[in-house]
C-alpha cells in the first residue's frame, strides 16, 4: 500500500491565556493532532516560559518560540527552523471617542518547516483593537513574512471582520483567504464573527479541514474563539 502525499497539520488557536477551561482545550487541541499549533494570547507576566511549556506539556506538544502573546509549539517529529520573533510598534494608550484604554505590546514570531522537498514558513500574529493601528502593525508582519524568502502561511487573531482595511491588504498582497467559507470564529459560544484568518501565498496548497467532531462540545469552554485547522500539502499534491 503506498503512502499518501505528505501533509503538515497546523491549529491556529487564540487560547484566551490560558485561563479557561484546560481540560477542554487540550481535549480540543489533542483531537486535532497539529503538527504544529499558532497560539495566540499565550500566557504572560509572571513565569511565562513555565506556563508556556506547561501548557505545551498539557496538549503534548513543545514550546520552542514567541514573541509578545503569540506562541509556536511543535509535536514529536516536527522541527521549527530559524524561528523569527519580532516586536510591533504600537501605542501603549489608545483612545476611542472618549474613552483611554492601554494596549499591551504586540509582536509576531514565524519559522520553517519543512514538507516533503520543500522550505515553507509558519507566521502567527495577533493585531491590535485599535482601527486605524491594525493596519501598520501588519505591515510590520507582512515585512517579517517576506523576510523568509519562503512561501509562507499567516494566521492569527486579525480582530477584524473581512470587509476590514487588513483584510483588504492581505488580499492586495496576493495572498490567498482559506477561511472564507469556513464560517465565523468568534465567539465559541456564540458563533456570529469572522475575525480569526489564515492566509497562504498562492504557491501553497493549503486548506481549512473542519475540527473533529469529538472535539466540538469542548469548544465554547475551551476559549472565547473557535480553533483553525489548518492542512498543507506538498506543491503538486492538494
Amino acid at each position: 500500500m503506498s503512502e499518501g502525499p505528505p501533509l503538515l497539520r497546523v491549529l491556529s488557536y487564540n487560547v484566551h491565556r490560558w485561563g479557561d477551561d484546560r481540560a477542554a482545550l487540550a481535549r480540543v487541541v489533542k483531537a486535532c493532532a497539529p503538527d504544529v499549533m499558532l497560539v495566540q494570547e499565550a500566557p504572560t507576566w509572571w513565569g511565562t516560559r513555565r506556563k508556556r511549556r506547561a501548557m505545551a506539556a498539557s496538549f503534548g506538544m513543545r514550546y520552542v518560540a514567541a514573541s509578545a502573546r503569540n506562541a509556536i509549539l511543535v509535536a514529536d517529529g516536527t522541527d521549527l527552523a530559524e524561528p523569527l520573533h519580532w516586536r510591533i510598534w504600537r501605542p501603549f494608550v489608545r483612545r476611542r471617542l472618549n474613552l483611554i484604554a492601554t494596549q499591551l505590546p504586540g509582536g509576531a514570531v514565524g519559522g520553517r518547516v519543512t514538507l516533503g522537498s520543500t522550505d515553507l514558513a509558519l507566521i502567527v500574529c495577533h493585531l491590535g483593537l485599535h482601527i486605524r493601528g491594525r493596519r501598520h502593525e501588519l505591515e510590520q508582519v507582512l515585512r517579517g513574512c517576506r523576510s523568509f524568502n519562503l512561501p509562507y502561511l499567516l494566521a492569527g487573531d486579525l480582530n477584524e471582520e473581512p470587509d476590514g482595511q487588513v483584510w483588504k491588504r492581505l488580499a492586495a498582497e496576493g495572498l490567498t483567504d482559506l477561511g472564507a467559507d469556513a464560517g465565523p470564529t468568534y465567539s465559541s459560544s456564540n458563533p456570529h464573527k469572522r475575525i480569526d484568518g489564515a492566509h497562504a501565498t498562492p504557491t501553497l496548497s493549503a486548506r481549512i479541514v473542519p475540527v473533529p467532531a469529538v472535539a466540538r462540545p469542548d469548544l465554547p469552554a475551551a476559549s472565547d474563539h473557535l480553533p483553525m485547522l489548518i492542512e498543507l500539502s506538498s506543491p503538486g499534491t492538494g
